[in-house]
This record gives structure tokens, sequence and C-alpha cells, in this order.
């Protein structure tokens, strides 16, 4: 950890000179998602009594769904055109691998600072819920860890599958036709009862459901402690496995 310590605080140093406008973004971002869909959007599906689970109001509904598909966007960014630049373009981790430095140590270093921007973004965007009026339970802050848990799960296989590229192009199939429609059909915007009975049986299979399903059953106070495990399960092993993989294609490429 002291070795990955030193990833994390490179990230930070260069990050000093782009804070300012991540900030104004991460307070925009959330911003506008909750006054268009939570407020706009949302005063229609209230006035249509769409019953929706526990019989919150719409906004209330979406706002932590947002949250946990905002660090799932967060992390694929991060864990995705960062990683190939330091990888292909820069060479930054070539000349890492150089220093007393272990492959293993790379990785971690890369999870903990997506880790640590994650961990930021909730936070932020969970405040800005509670200016909208969409906090009801003190459980929210239970609601911060499972997205960041979200995102991570993501981010460890996107960094793995960054380490094998040659190129960027790649990254934009992925936002295409991955990213994008777990964004759409994971829960995030309507519960998943109402999608056909075949999109139903793959969307459970999906990250994000899961955490959508965890990070808004701790906002609400609407989840066993069964259901939170095995939502909790599911992402761990995810992020599990995505570091084993990750750390096997840095040594893979940078081996070579």
């Amino acid at each position: 950890m002291a070795r990955a310590y030193r990833i994390v605080q490179r990230n930070a140093l260069v990050f000093r000179h782009i804070w300012r406008g991540q900030i104004f973004m991460a307070f925009l971002q959330p911003t506008l998602y909750l006054a268009a869909m939570g407020l706009g959007l949302g005063s229609l599906v209230d006035r249509g009594g769409a019953g929706l689970p526990g019989n919150v109001t719409y906004l209330a509904f979406l706002a932590p769904g947002l949250l946990a598909a905002t660090c799932m966007q967060t992390a694929s960014f991060e864990s995705s055109f960062p990683i190939s630049g330091k990888m292909q373009w820069e060479r930054n981790y070539e000349a890492i691998a150089s220093a007393p430095m272990r492959i293993a140590d790379i990785v971690i270093g890369e999870l903990t600072w997506v880790g640590l921007r994650l961990l930021s973004v909730a936070v932020v965007f969970t405040a800005v819920m509670g200016l909208f009026g969409a906090v009801h339970t003190p459980l929210i802050l239970a609601a911060i860890p499972a997205a960041v848990l979200t995102g991570m799960a993501f981010s460890a296989p996107i960094i793995a599958f960054a380490a094998t590229l040659d190129k960027g192009g790649n990254f934009n199939a992925m936002f295409r036709f991955v990213i994008t429609p777990l964004f759409l059909f994971s829960g995030v915007f309507f519960p998943i009862s109402r999608l056909p009975k075949l999109l139903q049986a793959v969307a459970v299979w999906t990250p994000l459901f899961h955490g959508v399903e965890l990070t808004r059953g701790l906002a609400l106070n609407t989840i066993g402690w069964h259901d939170a495990l095995v939502h909790v399960a599911y992402l761990v092993t995810l992020l599990a496995l995505g570091t084993v993989v990750a750390v096997w294609a840095f040594l893979r490429k940078l081996r070579a």
C-alpha cells in the first residue's frame, strides 16, 4: 500500500490543475439531472399515480438510482481513456514499472484513486439530493459507499480492458453498447418490472442493477439485510475478479 500510495499521490498532483472544472461539473450534473427528470418529468409521473415501490415520489425514487449510475459513468471514464493514455501514448506505466514498483501496486494505486474520485462525486451528489428534498432517512449516508462500490465494480474490469488495447477507439463502442444501455435499462429511471420478461432476466445479472437496488434500498430504507448482502457480494466479486484480471493484463502488457 505504501507503493500504491505513490500512484495516488501522482494522480492527485495532476488533479490539482483541473479540480476547479471538475468540482463545477460535479455539482452541475446532478443539479440538471434532478431538475429535469426528478422535478420536470417527476411532476407528471406523480400526477399520474405511478405506484412506485414504497409509494415515494418520483424524485425520491430517481435520485438514488442516478447516484449509482453517476458513479458508474465516472468510474467508466476514469478507468478508460486515462489508463489507456498512460499505457500507450504517454507510457507512464512503462517508466513506473522500471522503478521499485510492482505491477500490483500500480493497479491498486489506480483503483484507490478512482475510489477517491467516486467518493467525492457521491458526496456532492448526495448533498445536491438534500437540496432538492430527496433525502428522507439518515441511511442515505450508507448509500454513499454503496454507490462507490458500484463504480468500483465497473472500474476494475474496465482498467483490465484498457490495458489490453492498442487504440482508444474501442471505448466508443463500450460506452455506446454497454454503458449507455445499462444506464437506461437497469432500473435507474423505472423499476425493471416494467420491462419485458426477457429483458428483466438480463437486467438482474447486470452490475448496475445490483448497484441501483443497493443504493436505492439504503437511501429509502426499503431493503432487507439478505438482499443487501446479495448485492454487495455480487459487486465485491466483480471488483475482485476485475482486479486480478487487471494485474494480469498489466503484467502481460508491460513485460512483453
